[in-house]
């Protein structure tokens, strides 16, 4: 991806839009291209941050092993999303495992680069701050939603909230890929189950199934489920 072309993609994101020309400048301009490759790991838990990234294409997977090797999953790093800030500020190891699902492409800002702008530009840590409120604004919907919510009411919102992202980065396709197994594990719950549950959802016709992507077809119907 040419460097035009990433800062056009890059300026989809709401946060990075709403930066100030010289420090969009700075980030782009110390900021290198990463790609990995399927499942390769860009930090585990407990690693010391080296930088600020953002993925350009694939997605990026965050996850924790429980004692039995059980791997939970948090969350996935969509297109045009930053991440890694918090063991930057803080200075604490990485939270999470961080690895590439699919083929993907990351924007890395060196740690020094995260640094220097606190020093260079006061509005830095304004913006920073920004970001991490919509961090904890995250966390506490993901809170609500798996001490409140049926598993059907956590699909549905995470479904729901995958097709938002495509909507904001003006995706060419909504179609949501993702395969069932990837779904069981971010609700931990099984694989027969959450078929169970998309099977239901297609006989409503609230989605289309198709492998390994899901078409939504009554958003209205699936945000009203992922309220139960």
């Amino acid at each position: 991806m040419q460097s035009d072309n990433v800062r056009q993609f890059l300026s989809q994101n709401a946060w990075f839009a709403s930066l100030p020309d010289p420090l969009a400048d700075k980030l782009l301009e110390k900021s290198k291209v990463k790609v990995l490759h399927d499942q390769q790991i860009l930090h585990q838990k407990n690693d010391s941050a080296d930088g600020f990234y953002c993925v350009l294409t694939g997605r990026v997977r965050i996850s924790n092993f429980t004692v039995e090797g059980k791997e939970l999953v948090l969350t996935w790093i969509q297109p045009g999303n930053w991440f890694g800030e918090i063991s930057l500020i803080d200075s604490q190891p990485r939270t999470h495992d961080a690895h590439a699902e699919g083929s993907t492409t990351i924007l890395k800002v060196p740690k020094s680069t995260f640094e220097q702008l606190f020093k260079e530009h006061q509005d830095w840590s304004q913006y920073i701050m920004r970001l991490l409120c919509q961090r904890v604004r995250a966390t506490f919907s993901l809170i609500d939603e798996t001490g409140c919510l049926s598993l059907k009411g956590q699909l549905c919102k995470r479904l729901s909230m995958m097709h938002q992202g495509l909507e904001e980065q003006q995706s060419k396709s909504l179609q949501i890929k993702i395969s069932q197994d990837a779904l069981a594990r971010l609700i931990h719950s099984s694989r027969q189950t959450v078929n169970k549950i998309l099977q239901g959802l297609q006989t409503d016709k609230v989605i289309v199934l198709r492998y390994g992507k899901i078409i939504i077809l009554d958003r209205r119907a699936l945000e009203t489920l992922s309220q139960i």
